[in-house]
């Protein structure tokens, strides 16, 4: 797939990058050269194929229990901040 130089610049604004002039072209192909890959991704069949959880067979994922393993601690975090009220951060207003 070609792209042309306005798709890069266009490409190139929304991934804040700023691009010479001379590196237009080098982008277009490299770009052009991903998406044709994907391309060929695209046309593999996978209509038949099951998802996976996990890529080796008969592997699964170790779960611990749902405890907690802490209290509530919010007392000693609040003890640092410069100004608290009723168990609340209280920040400088930022928006009039």
């Amino acid at each position: 797939m070609s792209l042309t130089p306005k798709q890069i610049e266009s490409i190139a604004h929304l991934a804040r990058l700023e691009l010479k002039p001379e590196e237009i072209s080098a982008y277009a192909g490299s770009l052009g050269s991903i998406l044709d890959m994907i391309s060929q991704l695209e046309k593999a069949d996978t209509g038949n194929l099951e998802p996976m959880a996990h890529p080796l067979e008969g592997q699964v994922q170790r779960l611990r229990a749902d405890q907690a393993t802490s209290g509530n601690e919010r007392d000693l975090y609040q003890r640092n901040a410069p100004q608290v009220e009723a168990g609340l951060y209280l920040v400088p207003r930022v928006i009039e």
